[in-house]
């Protein structure tokens, strides 16, 4: 018996046309949830312009006895956001679960990155994680129930070389996702985020890649389903997963050392580094008003 089920939920996944969002949808939709599959690819990969990668996928879904949509909408684009979210409520009523998976790569250091190649990752990222969000946001407000993922990345965690436009733009979309848990909070609407490992269209062009033959993305897809299920209360979580493997990642902060008013100086701060650094009672902070309350609130000892 399967106890994780979507009946009667609607879920847009961006980016579904291969690879991970793709897993998603035919995981989704194999549960019971209506899914609106968008994709600006072709067929071919490539070129933009017809609905071949969504629609590829939105046959297999309905082959399947499932219901499903595709949708070309640049997500990028704020009037592209809309679309989406459109198209979904005209088709299926409501919007439950918006998946941000659709992304793209330009790798290269930033001394050799043209402007428009930092600024089209950070745009299909980050800004369209955020405008797909922000067209479904006021449905689900109304809903009181929402699920929201972004994608983030072990570049954007721990930093890649030749990726400061794709680190950039993950480590982004996991503030994005700070803010959105508390503004979703009353509403229902739990957002968390997926740092995933596996291999796509995306890896497989890049050394990595080899080392991802047993991370097949229907791995990945299974913490997702969680994370968008009924079954989850969990929202601001950051779970990394792939080929079996699932963690959760946090950003925490250390005890760190106060210093009296008078010495305040460089000079302390490189005498007492190793204390200063000293991950030892790490501790995570549910909010930034919490982390300033800490630094500011003097401690008992």
């Amino acid at each position: 018996m399967k106890s994780i089920r979507f009946d009667g939920r609607v879920a847009m996944v961006t980016g579904a046309g291969g690879g991970l969002g793709r897993a998603y949808a035919l995981l989704l939709a194999s549960r019971g949830a209506a899914v609106v599959v968008n994709d600006l690819r072709a067929a071919d990969g490539e070129a933009p312009g017809d609905a071949g990668a969504a629609q590829a996928v939105v046959d297999e879904i309905q082959s399947a006895g499932g219901r499903a949509l595709a949708n070309t909408s640049d997500i990028a684009m704020p009037e592209g956001a809309q679309r989406l979210v459109d198209d979904a409520v005209a088709a299926f009523g409501r919007v439950d679960i918006l998946i941000n998976n659709a992304g793209i790569l330009r790798d290269k250091s930033l001394a050799r990155m043209d402007i428009a190649e930092f600024e089209e990752v950070v745009r299909v990222h980050l800004l369209g994680s955020a405008w797909c969000t922000r067209a479904a946001w006021p449905i689900m407000q109304r809903q009181q129930y929402g699920r929201i993922i972004m994608t983030t990345s072990a570049a954007g965690l721990y930093g890649n070389y030749g990726q400061s436009n794709y680190g950039a733009a993950k480590l982004a979309v996991v503030g994005l996702m700070n803010t959105l848990k508390h503004e979703g909070a009353r509403a229902g609407i739990h957002v968390n985020a997926i740092a995933p490992v596996a291999l796509t269209r995306m890896t497989e062009g890049v050394a990595l890649g080899r080392l991802l033959d047993d991370a097949a993305p229907e791995c990945v897809a299974a913490g997702v389903a969680f994370l968008v299920s009924e079954a989850c209360g969990l929202t601001g979580q950051i779970l990394s997963a792939g080929g079996g493997y699932f963690s959760t990642v946090r950003i925490v902060e250390g005890v760190g050392v106060r210093a009296p008013v008078d010495d305040v100086s460089p000079e302390f701060v490189a005498s007492h580094w190793p204390d200063i650094a000293d991950p030892a009672a790490a501790r995570h902070h549910q909010s930034a008003f919490e982390a300033l309350q800490d630094i500011f609130t003097p401690s008992e000892a």
